[in-house]
């Protein structure tokens, strides 16, 4: 599944692991690289064979330190204003993937390296582990997303505290201020990260994407509509053969073997 320079993609039973793969450069986002993301999330969007995707880094020391500003260093605002469909689209194709997303986080994930795990379900960290939306310090804010998923997260004070500041947040701190899902010993991000998404991949994949579906769906409304789209979720999963098989696997004690449709 691999034909991109910047990002690999490898495929581990029903999990797909997604690797920003651009070392040298701490996986510093260029326009490239981006759309590369972009790329390789429309197709793993289209799989129904990939139950869970982990989103992990090939750098040693850091998930993504955000947007490649040596690249950008030269960019007039024509060419600022070029980049930014691309941008939105790598980030897009993260946050609407239909199954979930777990980020695998270790070392610095800063900006849009930051803004790649808030637009995952669930950010599992290694103890190394240093977030932070510092854009505004050099003159930008938050583009990936940043300013709605980290509200959506901590709510509305503590994400106009980071981002107002700029500042950075080490692991532990991440994990009590709910910035990050789960925090691990250093070096295990990714195996913790595989671990879980085993876990949801274990279980049905109608019903998972269908959970995630309501739960994205649901954001921003109102209880009663919210409860409408939980029903039309319920309702699709429960005409569904993982349903089925189900019920049936409980009632003679035996795994599921998931259907998937």
């Amino acid at each position: 599944m691999n034909d991109y320079r910047h990002v690999t993609v490898r495929l581990d039973g029903w999990v797909a692991e997604l690797v920003l793969d651009r070392p040298e450069a701490h996986n510093a986002l260029s326009t490239a690289m981006a759309q590369e993301i972009a790329d390789a999330t429309a197709t793993l969007a289209q799989d129904h064979s990939v139950r869970v995707v982990v989103v992990s880094s090939a750098s040693e020391k850091a998930f993504c330190v955000g947007a490649d500003l040596k690249e950008r260093n030269s960019f007039s605002d024509h060419d600022l204003a070029a980049q930014r469909p691309v941008f939105r689209a790598a980030f897009g194709g993260v946050l609407d993937l239909p199954m979930p997303a777990v980020a695998a986080v270790h070392g610095f994930a800063l900006g849009g390296g930051f803004e790649f795990a808030l637009s995952c379900d669930l950010i599992v960290c290694d103890e190394t582990t240093v977030v932070g939306l510092p854009e505004v310090t050099v003159g930008v804010i938050p583009g990936g997303g940043g300013t709605q998923l980290l509200t959506r997260r901590v709510g509305s004070a503590r994400a106009a505290d980071l981002v107002f500041t700029g500042r950075r947040v080490a692991a532990d701190e991440a994990l009590a201020m709910g910035l990050v899902d789960r925090r691990v010993a250093a070096g295990q991000d990714r195996a913790a990260a595989f671990e879980l998404a085993a876990t949801i991949a274990a279980n049905s994949p109608v019903g998972v994407r269908n959970a995630k579906r309501a739960l994205r769906a649901g954001w921003g409304l109102d209880l009663a509509a919210g409860l409408e789209i939980e029903d039309a979720c319920w309702r699709a999963t429960a005409i569904s053969g993982d349903r089925h098989e189900g019920i049936s696997a409980f009632n003679e004690k035996r795994t599921p073997e998931w259907p998937g449709k």
